[in-house]
């Protein structure tokens, strides 16, 4: 019976460990910072990250956009809740882009249009 269980924690264990990603794998800090302006989709507060899923317009389109944030233990530190953003809020984020080119990047700040910062700036 140990060993069933000492093998059910082995792999819990790798589960977990496999779904966390380095950030320099995924994202350029080399790169300058990209900065968008659109509206809240989606707020995911969520670990191992949340979510922000923003529509942005681009020339004619709207584009997609997801902004990784921290996780919600150092979110919460920083003045953030899980209500903080709502669908149809305007914000501008910036963050570090994809190294794959997707629509996807790690939110380094985020402000609502009228300037204020969504929680306390770290």
């Amino acid at each position: 019976m140990n060993r069933v269980m000492a093998g059910v924690l082995s792999l819990l264990l790798c589960s977990i460990a496999s779904a966390h990603h380095s950030f320099a794998v995924f994202f350029d800090t080399e790169d300058k910072l990209v900065r968008l302006t659109g509206v809240v989709q989606e707020f995911r507060f969520s670990n191992p990250h949340g979510v922000i899923t923003l529509a942005v317009p681009q020339g004619s389109e709207t584009v997609i956009w997801r902004a990784e944030t921290n996780s919600p233990s150092i979110l919460r530190r920083r003045g953030w809740t899980p209500d903080i953003l709502h669908v149809g809020d305007r914000i501008t984020v910036a963050g570090w882009p994809a190294r794959d080119g997707t629509h996807y990047l790690r939110l380094q700040s985020a402000q609502f249009s009228d300037g204020r910062p969504v929680g306390q700036p770290p």
